[in-house]
């Protein structure tokens, strides 16, 4: 079963072969990922509308290296998936209405796949692991814990109640004057300072409930911003290795109770699974921690290559071979989705990067 998906859910623009023999058993013929870093730079984070610009712009030439990368021509294909949220409605509605153009003039299947499911299914590729395990999810619009019982079924055990992992980090890096994307080049500053200097906190320390708080340690990063010289390389490292100690503690204290919920919810199980996914399971300080973290626990660990960290297409198709399987597809009236919860049964949670309950 093969499979052409495209995700053009924020600022990168996929598309990605992917080829299932059987369950847990998935091969990538070809993964094309261009990511619109130049577009936005001058902003200092992703612009809605420059993305779907460019989106535009680049999706049949990505499609194209895509399907040539992999020997492949639409007609090999058994199916065309898209990301069909959430995310920038814009980006979302050219990725899907290109697949849907695709599946209606070749006849093929097309299925509407929800990003975060991509990154919950990755580890079935990479790995072949079998369900059930434990998601960490933690990305720039998200930061979740989730039950993974089989294609479709999740349980969401944790979010963020206010601003998301990869938020806290991009926002203190433009705090910091730091270049865009905030991320890697907090980390990489943060290599190079004291981690003890700031007192940061360590939010929802000690509370019984699974979810996960940032904009605290986001307000404290702030003011810290506010005593330091800007022109010293040395605070500037100290304030990001601070910052990152903190959210490693964090991750670490609030993690743990899952890691212990897991135990207690599936006590025969021999060598339970953590995953974690999306951008910030990059960081390579914030992996060693979980690594770790999971040993002690007597989990098995496991993150997805650099390249399917953040957002791929690879994943997508992924996704779209294994609901395909179950005889799964969507119609060409389908409508993209900015919002969309992987747990819809618990819609009314706070948290996942958006303040409010979602509607």
């Amino acid at each position: 079963m093969r499979v052409l998906a495209i995700e053009t859910s924020c600022d990168e623009t996929a598309a990605a072969v992917v080829e299932r023999s059987g369950a847990f058993d998935g091969r990538i013929l070809s993964n094309i990922i261009y990511s619109q870093f130049k577009e936005h730079e001058a902003f200092g984070g992703v612009v809605p509308e420059i993305a779907a610009r460019a989106h535009a712009e680049l999706i049949e030439p990505v499609i194209r290296r895509a399907l040539q990368e992999a020997g492949c021509t639409l007609s090999d294909m058994d199916a065309i998936a898209a990301t069909s949220g959430p995310g920038l409605i814009g980006g979302l509605i050219v990725g899907v209405m290109a697949a849907k153009a695709m599946a209606a003039s070749s006849g093929k299947p097309f299925l509407g796949i929800n990003h975060l499911e991509g990154h919950a299914l990755t580890a079935g590729l990479t790995d072949g692991i079998h369900f059930p395990y434990l998601l960490l999810l933690v990305s720039g619009g998200h930061t979740q814990v989730l039950l993974v019982k089989g294609v479709g079924d999740y349980e969401r055990w944790a979010t963020t109640i206010d601003d998301a992992l990869g938020e806290a980090f991009d926002k203190t890096a433009k705090l910091l004057g730091l270049q865009w994307p905030g991320g890697p080049e907090v980390e990489r500053r943060a290599a190079m300072g004291n981690p003890s200097r700031f007192a940061f906190p360590r939010p929802l320390k000690g509370e019984k409930r699974l979810d996960f708080s940032f904009s605290g340690l986001k307000t404290a990063v702030r003011m810290a911003s506010e005593t330091i010289d800007f022109t010293s390389e040395k605070d500037v490292a100290d304030i990001c290795a601070s910052f990152q100690q903190a959210v490693g503690d964090t991750l670490h204290e609030r993690l743990t109770r899952s890691l212990d919920a897991f135990r207690e919810r599936f006590p025969d199980a021999v060598e339970p699974v953590l995953v974690v996914a999306g951008g910030v399971a990059a960081n390579k300080a914030i992996r060693a921690m979980l690594t770790e973290l999971a040993a002690d626990k007597g989990f098995r660990f496991l993150a997805p290559p650099m390249n399917l960290c953040t957002d791929n297409a690879a994943m997508i198709a992924w996704a779209a071979a294994e609901r395909l399987a179950l005889g799964q597809s969507d119609p060409l009236d389908l409508v993209p989705r900015p919002r969309w919860p992987l747990d819809e049964a618990n819609v009314s949670t706070f948290g996942s990067g958006r303040k409010g309950p979602k509607a």
